[in-house]
């Protein structure tokens, strides 16, 4: 995104944009960044700051800084411009030799004698940030611990990501940063973090935000805990690259929106991050990178069908369509807007009339329509009227249909 392979200026700015302006494009309002090291190329940019054994974990630490942390900083100040507030630094590996196996890479657990030095290398990268102009907000010290992998990778089990968490968390929260845990790999898995956690009052205190992915297992079903939680990683899987909105690949646009609906819906998070936003080759990210060129798909429009709309601070409250195949969700932020995402998943077009309650529902109660489909990318189609505490809303087959209400 920073030009490393020939992305023009112009275009830089055009693909940020697309992520994050909040009238044009996706207004994401969440950036995770990577702490850590692999020679994996889809993650080198994750430099360790403190590459090499400092002298053991007593020893006074030899922190290094680039001000650049492969590209990172440039992102996140960026990002900082466009609006953005959350920034979610989560480290796929501690380095290796604060390990049992000696690298950052193949799995291997945190020794326990390094715990201590491992909560300040964390808090350390954050206070570089800080320096450079970006607060992170949230910390994470494990990513898919239930995966040993050949690039940055860090095995615990729930019951020693508990005893991490006890000798880390005070050190996080004194630093005024949010701990998150445990990002495992299947949301079933997050689960078995998330119980035993719970069972742990003092690990429960300290965890703020619980995170999973669904690469493994659907986020399908609220996590076991009365913490906020958030999708924090995913992309559909897929050989090629794919611009589609519905070509039944299950890595098109659709797919993407169900997921998300999903997610939101019957899982309960009240955060979706997704993976990459803009990266190279036949990727299932949202933009690819292409020399100077960029290509979108339809899977972005998708995201920011929820994204822009749903802002931090927004509340969902409860919707149903009374439809077959139709999938409703509804929320309101802050300001008062009143945000309905609606799915039809059927091929037939459905005409659905909604109730609506509480205040804003009135006669003079308008506001817009959005479509996303195949000829449609977050386009304003229409609209909305409240017609005595009704709106009715036409559908076509397999589309996404937005109504913002003022």
């Amino acid at each position: 995104m920073h030009g490393a392979q020939g992305l023009t200026p112009e275009h830089q700015r055009e693909v940020l944009d697309l992520l994050l302006n909040r009238a044009t494009g996706a207004g994401l309002s969440i950036l995770r960044l990577g702490i850590g090291s692999s020679s994996d190329e889809v993650y080198d940019h994750m430099k360790s700051i403190q590459p090499t054994d400092p002298g053991g974990p007593d020893a006074p630490p030899r922190y290094e800084w680039d001000g650049d942390d492969g590209g990172q900083v440039w992102l996140a100040k960026e990002a900082r411009r466009y609006g953005v507030k959350r920034f979610y630094a989560d480290a796929w590996s501690a380095p290796g030799y604060m390990k049992t196996n000696g690298t950052d890479a193949n799995g291997g657990t945190l020794k326990a004698e390094w715990r201590r030095a491992y909560a300040d290398y964390l808090v350390q990268y954050a206070k570089f940030y800080r320096q450079e102009g970006v607060r992170i907000t949230d910390l994470g010290f494990t990513n898919e611990p239930d995966l040993a992998t050949s690039y940055a990778s860090m095995r615990f089990t729930p019951e020693e990501a508990v005893e991490v968490i006890k000798a880390i968390g005070p050190t996080v929260r004194r630093a005024g940063i949010n701990l998150l845990c445990c990002d495992a790999a299947g949301w079933d898995e997050q689960a078995a973090f998330s119980t035993a956690i719970e069972a742990d009052s003092a690990a429960a205190d300290q965890v703020a935000v619980h995170t999973g992915h669904p690469y493994v297992t659907p986020s399908d079903q609220p996590l076991p805990t009365t913490r906020r939680t958030w999708m924090s990683e995913w992309s559909p899987n897929g050989t090629t690259w794919n611009e589609a909105w519905d070509d039944a690949s299950s890595y098109d646009g659709l797919a993407v929106a169900e997921a998300i609906h999903t997610t939101l819906a019957d899982a309960g998070a009240s955060g979706y991050v997704y993976w990459f936003g803009a990266s190279v080759g036949a990727t299932r990210g949202l933009i690819q990178l292409d020399g100077p060129d960029y290509h979108v798909s339809k899977r972005l429009w998708a995201l920011a069908a929820y994204s822009r709309f749903i802002r931090p601070g927004a509340v969902r409250v409860a919707a149903d369509s009374g439809a077959d195949g139709v999938k409703t969700t509804a929320f309101r932020n802050r300001d008062g807007r009143r945000v309905l995402e609606i799915l039809n998943t059927g091929t037939e077009p459905v005409r659905t009339d909604y109730a609506l309650r509480g205040a804003g529902s009135g006669a003079d109660a308008r506001g817009a329509v959005y479509r996303t489909d195949g000829t449609h990318a977050l386009s304003r189609v229409g609209t909305a009227r409240v017609r005595d505490g009704r709106l009715a809303v036409e559908l076509p087959g397999r589309s996404l249909t937005t109504v913002v209400l003022r």
